[in-house]
C-alpha cells in the first residue's frame, strides 16, 4: 500500500517518471554524501539544519543521515531535504558483535576490538515501519548504551573526588543539554571539555587542570583543537584502562544476523562500512584480503558496501571500489562527521585527494539505487532485495530509475 506521508507521494509511476527523466536535457553527476550523523547519536553539527546549509553551500545535491541505533532524526531530516532541495537517503548503523571472530582474535572493522562489527543499513522506510520486536531490539540497544554512559559519569565523579579535582557531573543533565534519546562517550568527553575551560580562563591553568585529570599526563593537543582535546580524554579516562571506563556488556551488542533482521525489517539494505587503509597502509584480518572479504558478505547476503574515502589512499580505494563494483556491489561515500571536527561535506581521500570521474559515477549509482529503493517502498512495494537476496540482475534498472528519482525531487 503506498504511503501518503511519504516524500515521494506525489511522485508520478515508474513509467512516467523514466519518461520525464528521458526528456530532461542533462544529466550531470551530483555530488553525493550518503553517510552523516547527527545528533541524534553524535555529531559535528550542531544541528540537523546546519547540515543541509553546509550542502548547500558546497553543492552535495544528496546527503545520507546514518546515526547509530536510531531513526528519530529522520522527520526532521526530510523536512529540512525538501526545504534546501537536497535529496535524503534513510540509514541507520549498528555495532554488531561476531563472537567466533571475537573468539578468534580478528578484527573486522573496529582496529581494536576483535568481533565488532560496524554495520549500516541503506534505504530504510519512511516515515519508519519496522516489526515490534524490531522496535524492541532498537530500544534495548539505546537503553544498554546509556546505561553504560551514565555508570562512566558515575565513576568520573568519584576519580575526581578521589584525586581532589573539583568537577562534577551529572549525567542527566549531561545528557539533557548535549544529547538527545542516545547519550554516548563523546557526549560525556565533550562535557568535560567544555567544563575544564570554563573553569580555568588562561592556557596555562587549562593545560594544569587536564594534566591533572590526565593523572599527571600532559595534554598533546593544541587547546584550540577540540577534536583532538576530547579524543585525548577518551583516551585517558573513558577507554579500556581509562579511570572512568566501564566495560560493555554483551547485551550492548546484537549478533550480525539479528543487525541484518532489523535492517530488512524495516526496509533497509544491509550494508557493511569498510575501514580499509590506515594512515600506515595497515589493514585488519577481515579486509586485508578483498577477495576473502567478498565471500564472507556474500555468505552473509550483503551486497553493498560503504566507505568514508577521507580516511584512506586514493590509489588502495580505487583498487577496492572498482573491484567490489564489478561484482555488482552497490557501494557508496560519506565523511560520517561522527567527531567534534567541522570538515567540509564533500566527500574526498585522505589528504584532500579528489574522487575521480569514475568513483563519483559508482557513488552515484550506488546513491540510486538506494533512492530508486525507498521510492518502491513508499509505494508499498518490494525493493532492491528479494527477502535478503539483492536484485543484481536488475541493478542496471534501478539505477536508471533511481537518476530520474532524485532528478524530480530537485526540479525546479
Amino acid at each position: 500500500m503506498e504511503n501518503k506521508n511519504s516524500i515521494f507521494s506525489t511522485f508520478p509511476e515508474t513509467a512516467d517518471l523514466l519518461e520525464w527523466y528521458k526528456q530532461q536535457k542533462t544529466h550531470p553527476i551530483p555530488e553525493i554524501n550518503g553517510h552523516i550523523h547527527t545528533p541524534h547519536s553524535f555529531s559535528a553539527f550542531s544541528n540537523i539544519e546546519q547540515a543541509f546549509q553546509m550542502a548547500q553551500t558546497e553543492g552535495i545535491s544528496v546527503l545520507g543521515i546514518n546515526d547509530f541505533y536510531t531513526t528519530e532524526g529522520y522527520t526532521e531530516f526530510a523536512s529540512l531535504a525538501t526545504k534546501f532541495n537536497v535529496f535524503p537517503l534513510f540509514n541507520i548503523e549498528f555495532m554488531a558483535l561476531q563472537h567466533d571472530l571475537q573468539d578468534a582474535g580478528i578484527r573486522v572493522n573496529d582496529p581494536n576490538n576483535p568481533g565488532r562489527t560496524y554495520f549500516s543499513g541503506k534505504g530504510l522506510r519512511f516515515p519508519v515501519k519496522m516489526s515490534a520486536g524490531s522496535q524492541e531490539k532498537v530500544e534495548e540497544l539505546q537503553q544498554e548504551s546509556n546505561r553504560q554512559t551514565y555508570q562512566m559519569v558515575e565513576k568520573l565523579n568519584a576519580f575526581f573526588v578521589e584525586n581532589n579535582i573539583d568537577l562534577h557531573f551529572d549525567a542527566a543533565t549531561i545528557q539533557k543539554e548535549l544529547a538527545k534519546n542516545l547519550f554516548r562517550e563523546r557526549h560525556i568527553a565533550q562535557a568535560i571539555r567544555q567544563a575544564v575551560l570554563a573553569k580555568e580562563t588562561t592556557d596555562d591553568g587549562r593545560k594544569l587542570l587536564f594534566q591533572k585529570i590526565f593523572s599527571g599526563k600532559e595534554l598533546q593537543s593544541p587547546l584550540k583543537n577540540i577534536a583532538k582535546i576530547e579524543n585525548e580524554i577518551r583516551g585517558n579516562l573513558l577507554k579500556s584502562g581509562g579511570a572512568a571506563f566501564v566495560p560493555e556488556d554483551p547485551k550492548a551488542f546484537l549478533s550480525l544476523e539479528e543487525v541484518i533482521d532489523v535492517i530488512t525489517d524495516a526496509g533497509g539494505i544491509p550494508c557493511y562500512p569498510v575501514l580499509l587503509d590506515d594512515p600506515k597502509g595497515n589493514f585488519t584480518d577481515y579486509e586485508a584480503d578483498k577477495n576473502a572479504l567478498l565471500q564472507a558478505l556474500v555468505e552473509n547476503d550483503v551486497y553493498s558496501i560503504e566507505l568514508i574515502p577521507g580516511r584512506n589512499n586514493f590509489k588502495i580505494l580505487k583498487d577496492f571500489v572498482t573491484f567490489f563494483h564489478k561484482n555488482g556491489f552497490v557501494i557508496t561515500f560519506g565523511t560520517e562527521h561522527n567527531t567534534p571536527q567541522l570538515d567540509p561535506l564533500k566527500v574526498s581521500c585522505r589528504g584532500g585527494v579528489e574522487l575521480d570521474d569514475e568513483l563519483k559515477k559508482i557513488n552515484y549509482e550506488g546513491a540510486a539505487i538506494i533512492a530508486a529503493h525507498q521510492y518502491f517502498l513508499s509505494k508499498g512495494m518490494e525493493g532492491y532485495l528479494d527477502g535478503r537476496k539483492a536484485k543484481i540482475a536488475e541493478k542496471e534498472s534501478f539505477i536508471e530509475l533511481g537518476k530520474a528519482v532524485i532528478a524530480y525531487f530537485q526540479k525546479p
